[in-house]
């Protein structure tokens, strides 16, 4: 969202992916910020039930793919 907005596009209605899961919710209250409309990630957070919490929150759909592919 940061690099469009630097280009002067719009994100609104887009779907995001993150090839790891959120750790807090501050990452969908960003993207529904930004107009974000779904999220696909693999989930795995401890804090699952936040994020799960501020997508609904938002309005915004949420898939679970259950597959990681950022390891540390």
């Amino acid at each position: 969202a940061l690099k469009a907005e630097e280009a002067k596009l719009t994100v609104a209605g887009s779907v995001m992916a993150s090839d790891a899961f959120f750790p807090f919710r501050d990452g969908i209250d960003a993207a529904a910020a930004a107009g974000i409309k779904a999220v696909i990630q693999p989930g795995g957070s401890m804090r699952d039930g936040e994020v799960i919490a501020a997508a609904d929150e938002h309005g915004i759909a949420m898939v679970f793919t259950g597959v990681r592919h950022f390891r540390h």
